[in-house]
């Protein structure tokens, strides 16, 4: 799908050719540079919020680390929000992601924590997967000591972490260990077999079909090009999507991703899940955080703390009994 400029959205335009014309596409030189530059970013609140990290252990020793946010005054029986930021699952920060995270706290009080997950570039998948299930149920086992109501423990993320929250609902409903009431994959990556029309030949600023190839070849490892892809890995690819939470998303009609995320939530609403979803046109990848202070960004914004303030007043999951539990297959 190739973009022209006419198709772009006219507050878009400026903000998309100058993207196109500074970074036309990703390398694997591009993404570890952009890496080392974001990574500056680390242990820096650029917000007026209460922040922290933790260091949590992993199943090999290791640790995690996790950026804790809530509001300057907390509040007592607030909803959980895992926050995922994205990045193409090979650059990124949780810190990167305040844009996000201040708005959801700002709508609900909710606390917000942030794996640092690792990242393709220095661990393939299910490296990050793993990670964020960590602090999943970290999130859960704490959440009396950050006034946390344990039925309302919610997941979401951007781009590549918008696919790590399809994932991770997956993953979570099949471990039976963690009840998710609700997920938000904004503009989420998918479908690792990048054979969509929208994803085939796009050439939209800030992410394209090119860099897309890239980023998946890094996050699957020896996996790429295999026919046996786990769902874990590629949402697109899970046989069935019944019994996940309640979901929004939304996705610009010209970047790649624009026709996995339509087929994913219309699985879903077919599953008997409910769903808001919502196509904005003329728009590329990112454009919301990209060219923020337009009309259009503004109205995507206003979408998603809609349908996040409609979650938090209606949608809640009672934890499974520890004696529940079962292994995915």
């Amino acid at each position: 799908m190739r973009i022209e400029p006419s198709m772009i959205h006219p507050e878009l335009r400026k903000t998309g050719a100058f993207i196109r014309l500074v970074l036309p596409s990703y390398t694997l030189r591009k993404f570890r540079m952009a890496g080392v530059l974001i990574n500056t970013a680390k242990g820096k609140c650029r917000s007026k919020l209460n922040y922290t990290q933790q260091y949590i252990p992993r199943g090999d020793g290791t640790r995690l680390r996790v950026c804790i946010y809530s509001p300057a005054s907390p509040q007592k029986n607030v909803p959980g929000l895992l926050w995922m930021h994205g990045g193409g699952y090979a650059f990124g920060t949780p810190e990167l992601d305040e844009l996000f995270i201040k708005r959801f706290i700002e709508a609900s009080g909710c606390v917000v924590m942030a794996p640092d997950y690792r990242l393709s570039t220095d661990e393939p998948y299910p490296a990050a997967l793993e990670d964020c299930y960590t602090a999943l149920v970290w999130m859960k086992n704490h959440s009396g000591d950050y006034g946390i109501r344990a039925d309302q423990l919610l997941i979401g993320g951007d781009s590549a972490g918008g696919g790590l929250t399809a994932a991770l609902s997956l993953y979570a409903r099949d471990k039976n260990e963690v009840a998710i009431a609700f997920q938000m994959p904004l503009y989420p990556m998918l479908d690792d077999r990048m054979n969509t029309p929208s994803a085939t030949d796009n050439d939209a600023p800030l992410w394209n079909s090119k860099s897309n190839e890239i980023a998946w070849r890094l996050y699957l490892g020896q996996l790429f090009g295999k026919p046996n892809i786990p769902a874990y890995a590629a949402p697109a690819r899970a046989e069935t999507l019944a019994n996940l939470p309640p979901a929004c998303s939304f996705v610009g009609s010209l970047e790649p991703f624009r026709d996995e995320t339509v087929a994913y939530m219309e699985r879903l609403r077919a599953s008997g899940t409910p769903v808001d979803f919502k196509v904005f046109e003329g728009c590329f990848h990112g454009f919301d955080v990209a060219c923020r202070r337009t009309a259009i960004a503004k109205q995507a914004a206003a979408f998603m703390l809609a349908a996040f303030r409609h979650a938090v007043a209606n949608y809640f999951a009672q934890q499974p009994d520890a004696g529940s539990n079962k292994v995915p297959q």
